[in-house]
């Protein structure tokens, strides 16, 4: 077999250069290109749908703002802690490599099923929500976006979006890059118009601002839409290995970042409050559409369709790593094989690809984002507490554990005990979203010991699974890197 082009390994991650050295992940990720990732994977759909969900919980300006604002110095806590975690345990995985170490595979396989059956397909759901309702705004600008219209164009969203990954990662790395652009153009528009707004003396707005009506319980909601917006502060952790000098690099790009997020989404909220009323923005899931048509006249058209190119590369985005994460979990045996299994000429992991769009298109059932987003939530900083756990408990079990970045102990405790505020306070505020959210990952320990723990007690689970194996690699043309391998050989000069 001849040589692979430049592209194909990339692609494909499993092959061989021409001397026999195996191709291996390199240390190509600079300080600049860390501070680029963590702000490009932040500012996704976040900033322009979850302003109205922090308004809709405490119906004030002023609180609404500092709500921003604190949401910003918590994810970098938060980000702080994880560096300490990316640093001494160097397995790709994030949350689930760090529950791992600490509890064992009980615990982390419950946190890879809830990321399997809520957190990415939510994640996903809510972005291509997003996407499709300001995609379609622009032909509904004077009156409401139909439900089923909204559904319908996500769906489409997802299910191109997949294609395009089972086909090739250059090309969705590709769209990734395009779509990137569009959200810091549309995003740095509408902090423009609204500083300008604000110099002209428009500040009625911000009469009496911190009356509303909120409470405890209310706050606490609040944050999640506002740490929604702020999902992604952990994602430098994936590349931990790639990396130059990740000891100093990691905890810089984020020290850099995490502000540079912040002021970009007080002065967005601030233009918002500037120019939408509180009972405009209460009636406008989209909000940006709203302060669109109120600042940019007959251009009003092109913050949708800017914010709908962002959405876009958000899915796009959100598909790709939530493939490979299953693809991680398929070869740790939490998952079955097929998980793992790759492309034989296109080098994607297609069948981790085509779950993760069916879940998504499950939760698409629901177009009310803000629901989506609680019960996203609380899942998910039942996942994030459970690492900074797992960080306290391995500084106690194993103190002599090589941890390059060791982060003062006052950090994680008071990041720990916001995440159990977050949790606590809505679980009494909403029980029903928080019996549904435990209840679904409670559902993952009889599927643990059942088809996990005892499997290879089961001849019966054996050999369903396996028929199952045989039809999907007939059917999608996929191996195993291994199988790979073995038919096809290490490439030669």
């Amino acid at each position: 077999m001849g040589v692979k082009s430049e592209d194909e390994m990339l692609e494909g991650g499993t092959t061989c250069s021409g001397d026999g050295e195996r191709v291996a992940l390199k240390r190509k990720i600079t300080l600049q290109n860390g501070v680029a990732i963590i702000v490009g994977t932040i500012i996704g759909s976040g900033i322009f749908v979850s302003p109205t969900g922090v308004f809709k919980e405490t119906k004030s300006v002023g609180v609404s703002l500092i709500v921003w604002l604190l949401s910003g110095v918590f994810s970098m806590l938060g980000a702080l802690c994880y560096a300490e975690l990316g640093t001494c345990i160097t397995r790709s995985g994030g949350d689930y490599a760090y529950i791992m170490e600490a509890f064992g595979p009980l615990s982390a396989f419950l946190q890879l099923w809830v990321s399997l059956v809520v957190l990415r397909p939510t994640t996903q759901a809510i972005v291509a929500l997003t996407f499709a309702q300001y995609a379609a705004k622009p032909f509904f600008l004077d009156c409401h976006t139909p439900e089923n219209a909204v559904r319908l164009l996500a769906a489409v969203c997802l299910c191109l979006l997949t294609a395009v990954n089972c086909i090739s990662v250059r090309w969705a790395m590709r769209i990734q890059g395009v779509f990137t652009a569009a959200k810091l153009l549309a995003l740095v528009a509408i902090v423009i118009a609204g500083i300008v707004h604000i110099s002209g003396g428009n500040t009625s707005y911000f009469n009496e601002p911190f009356e509303g009506d909120y409470s405890a319980g209310s706050i606490a909601v609040a944050f999640y839409s506002g740490l929604f917006a702020f999902g992604g502060w952990n994602f430098l952790n994936f590349v931990t290995e790639e990396l130059q000098d990740p000891y100093r690099n990691l905890p810089r790009a984020i020290w850099i970042a995490m502000p540079i997020v912040t002021l970009i989404y007080f002065t967005a909220n601030l233009a918002y409050f500037a120019v939408v009323s509180g009972d405009e923005m209460l009636a406008s899931p989209a909000v940006a559409v709203t302060f669109g048509n109120k600042m940019f006249g007959t251009l009003r058209w092109a913050v949708p369709v800017f914010v709908a190119l962002s959405t876009f590369g958000g899915v796009n985005g959100i598909l790709f790593t939530s493939a490979r994460l299953f693809l991680a979990g398929a070869q740790e045996g939490h998952l079955p094989p097929f998980f793992s299994f790759i492309h034989i000429r296109k080098f994607t992991p297609v069948p981790s690809l085509l779950f993760t769009c069916l879940m998504s298109l499950v939760m698409l059932c629901s177009s009310d984002v803000f629901q989506l987003i609680n019960y996203f939530s609380l899942v998910l900083w039942l996942s994030v507490a459970a690492s900074i756990v797992g960080l306290l408990y391995l500084r106690y079990s194993r103190p002599d554990m090589p941890r390059p970045i060791r982060v003062h102990l006052a950090l994680p405790i008071s990041f720990l005990l916001c995440c159990l505020f977050l949790v606590s306070i809505p679980a009494i505020a909403e029980p029903i979203n928080t019996v549904i959210g435990l209840g679904i990952t409670l559902t993952g320990v009889p599927v643990y010991y059942i088809f996990i723990k005892s499997k290879n007690k089961s001849e019966t689970y054996g050999r369903v699974l396996n028929n199952i194996t045989s039809a999907l690699q007939t059917l999608l043309e996929v191996v195993s890197p291994e199988e790979e391998e073995r038919l096809l050989g290490p490439t030669k000069t």
